[in-house]
């Protein structure tokens, strides 16, 4: 059952205090999985996604957490509670029983991209002290496992690897034995930052903050039982592993998981399974859309669809209404804070609730300062982001300087986005701190910039970034891709653009590609474009 939050008086300065309605349960990711057992025993709760011959296999509840004890057994045969363990794969149910199973035995899973290449597997298992792997023998035509054996050498705490094409037999070797306490305040993971910006970090995260924040977001959007939730998101990221997988797991819905992102067979399984729910970022949908165009499925059991990791705009909005017939929540935070901190209700009462990301979720105290001054700032005034509450990572592993940086000695998480609030609460997204564009002395949004673009019926997909510029300090690039046989000019954008954005914001420079650099789970790295733009230049 949906909770309903407390109503603070209206706001004059952008903070939020945390609402009580929904209480912290105080318990690990394991412990939550065993409740779901015993309340949900025969329902399905697990579904390999995966295309094949013959049925999909399918697990009750029950049989989850029973298969999930297995790999609990079978990894105290390796490995000691408090250990850090790697999983190198793509999405499967045994990623999914590696996730509990680490949970159950108190060992603390560190998750690894499976697109990585040679020198960032050794960077990640080398930054987190692993001392096993799990690892998928190969990805999109990558021997990962001989990847993996030419890198041993460098990395002498790595004792263990595990492949999962010996998975039975790694079940088979466990004995049944008494499993470890493990608390709501231990690590449950180690997930490094999706490197937007740079380098990534790895964030320590608590069984309490996994478990619950999948839980709040579950009720925020109205999951129950009766859901059927098609994932997408890959399982190293906090949206797969937890947002989704937790989400599932605590309403007592299916969980349907393919092994990659792909429109149109995402769009199939939709169909095929009756799936009713999805949490994607924008790129994905966008890709939906138009394959849903080009080749329509019969997707009248999907009733909503939730984005977040990126900036969403307002036409996506409309367009998945139109076209999918589904509603559309969205959702803010960050790996950092387990992830989400904000999310916007179905039927959000708010008239423009589609602007935003929504309030702050039940538990989490949200504000917006001013960067310089460490300020609250009024409402409606743009500034940096930062939340508290159950959320927030213990810190980034073995890197105290970089957790000062994130974690204030309050215990606010500085996000590095700029946000506003208005008097209701509700939170808008205007872009990170080093994306704001500074031509001439004025500040420009790059999100701003995107909206205006995204309503031009050429444009399936937009990025907006700043260049150097001799004169303004910087100036405004825009990078497009054009919908399947679309065409537009520069001429006619500047134009349109004219006529929605004060001049000052209008692009000086237009690049047309045929896709931009993204991370695994699709969020668009600024950085490697703006490189490319001026390596080009």
């Amino acid at each position: 059952m949906q909770n309903r939050r407390a109503e603070p008086k209206l706001l004059s300065t952008s903070h939020y205090p945390a609402d009580p309605t929904s209480q912290i349960i105080e318990e690990p990711v394991g412990a939550a999985l065993l409740r779901a057992a015993d309340a949900f025993r025969s329902k399905t709760a697990l579904i390999d996604g995966r295309g094949g011959i013959g049925p999909r296999r399918r697990w009750a509840y029950a049989e989850l957490a029973e298969e999930s004890r297995k790999v609990a057994n079978a990894l105290l045969q390796h490995f000691e509670p408090g250990d850090h363990v790697a999983i190198w794969a793509s999405n499967s149910p045994e990623w999914v029983m590696t996730e509990f199973g680490a949970s159950l035995a108190g060992l603390v899973l560190v998750t690894v991209n499976p697109a990585y290449l040679a020198h960032e597997l050794k960077y990640v298992l080398e930054k987190s002290d692993a001392r096993g792997i799990v690892v998928q023998e190969h990805y999109r035509g990558r021997n990962l496992r001989k990847i993996l054996e030419n890198t041993r050498n460098d990395l002498p705490s790595l004792r263990t690897v595990i492949s999962l094409s010996d998975w039975e037999s790694f079940i088979d070797s466990g004995t049944q034995q008494l499993l470890p306490k493990v608390e709501a305040v231990d690590r449950a993971q180690i997930q490094f930052t999706s490197g937007t910006t740079g380098f990534p970090k790895g964030a320590c995260l608590l069984h309490r903050g996994l478990s619950n924040n999948g839980r709040l977001y579950a009720e925020a959007i109205g999951a129950t039982a009766s859901d059927v939730w098609i994932n997408p998101m890959p399982m190293f990221h906090t949206a797969g592993c937890g947002l989704a997988t937790l989400g599932a797991l605590h309403t007592g819905g299916a969980h349907v998981m393919p092994p990659d992102f792909d429109a149109g067979f995402l769009l199939d399984l939709i169909e095929q399974e009756l799936g009713t729910v999805m949490l994607c970022v924008p790129t994905m949908l966008i890709r939906m859309l138009e394959e849903q165009k080009r080749n329509p499925r019969d997707v009248s059991s999907w009733r909503l669809v939730t984005l977040g990791g990126a900036p969403v705009p307002v036409e996506l909005v409309r367009r998945a209404e139109k076209i999918l017939g589904v509603d559309v929540a969205i959702g803010f935070g960050q790996t950092e804070a387990s992830p989400y901190l904000t999310h916007t209700a179905v039927n959000d009462p708010h008239p423009a609730w589609f602007e935003t990301v929504g309030k702050p979720l039940p538990q989490t105290e949200l504000k917006i300062i001013d960067s310089a001054s460490g300020e609250t700032v009024p409402v409606g005034v743009s500034g940096e982001i930062c939340g508290r509450g159950y959320g927030v990572m213990e810190g980034y592993y073995n890197n105290a300087e970089a957790t000062a940086v994130a974690i204030d000695p309050d215990g606010w998480l500085h996000t590095g986005d700029i946000g506003s609030m208005d008097e209701h609460g509700y939170c808008r997204v205007h872009g990170r701190l080093r994306d704001m564009i500074i031509r001439g002395g004025e500040n420009i949004y790059p999100k701003e910039v995107e909206d205006v673009l995204f309503t031009h019926p050429a444009i399936a997909s937009v990025a907006v970034i700043g260049l150097p510029d001799p004169e303004w300090g910087e100036t405004v690039a825009a990078c497009l891709i054009l919908r399947d046989g679309q065409n537009a000019t520069q001429g006619e954008l500047e134009k349109f653009c004219r006529e929605k954005l004060a001049s000052y914001k209008v692009p000086r420079s237009w690049t047309f590609l045929e896709s931009f650099p993204q991370t695994a789970s699709g969020k668009i790295q600024k950085f490697v474009l703006r490189d490319q733009l001026l390596e080009r230049n």
